[in-house]
């Protein structure tokens, strides 16, 4: 049981950098612009791409969102992780 709440926890404290990370490249990319000119914006893309690129790939694939001036993907992406650590919290034994 000590070792499942354990599991519980890292995931959910996991889940939470992830999302600041995803908070703070979202954030920088409306002052800094396009990746590639700043190399802690090129960090939070390395960490957070690979989440969203299976829902970007999705999106494409069903030609969802297709010209939309936000990226709705990204969104998308954020909220499931949002909804996994909420649920990861309701069911955390202690």
């Amino acid at each position: 049981m000590a070792g499942l709440y354990v599991l519980i926890k890292f995931v959910i404290v996991f889940l939470d950098i992830i999302l600041l990370a995803m908070l703070v490249r979202a954030v920088m990319s409306w002052f800094v612009g396009i990746a590639g000119e700043s190399p802690i914006l090129n960090f939070l893309y390395v960490i957070t791409e690979p989440l969203i690129i299976p829902v970007r790939m999705i999106c494409h694939r069903f030609g969802w969102f297709q010209g939309l001036p936000v990226d709705i993907p990204f969104l998308i992406t954020t909220f499931i992780l949002c909804l996994i650590s909420t649920l990861l919290m309701g069911i955390s034994p202690l």
